[in-house]
């Protein structure tokens, strides 16, 4: 299992554990963890799993494939150099204990 940190709008921080080949969003989810709409269902079409990656750990992550970085365009928060839609964050080895940090809102 690879375990991560989830840190909510409200300061609040939770543990949370994948499968290697999870999706990020997925293990949130299976989590119980709020914070993502995630409408389209994990598939890239509506930037409502929008999130930050905490900076020490963003080069953990390979670079986002375009079609992520032109949804990040359209994110209810502000995009920063951290932000990244956790659909398309496949969880690996690599990605063990990443902290991952939620915004205000999704829409």
């Amino acid at each position: 299992m690879i375990t991560f940190e989830v840190i909510e709008a409200n300061g609040a921080i939770r543990e949370v554990q994948a499968n290697e080949g999870e999706s990020l969003l997925q293990a949130t989810l299976n989590a119980g963890i709020d914070g993502f709409a995630a409408e389209c269902g994990g598939c890239c079409v509506c930037a409502t799993c929008h999130c930050y990656i905490d900076e020490g750990d963003l080069q953990k992550l390979d670079a986002p494939a375009s079609d992520e970085s032109q949804m990040l365009d359209f994110t209810a928060t502000e995009r920063l150099a951290t932000s990244r839609l956790a659909c398309q964050i496949k969880m690996s080895p690599a990605l063990q204990g990443i902290k991952v940090h939620l915004p205000e809102r999704q829409y």
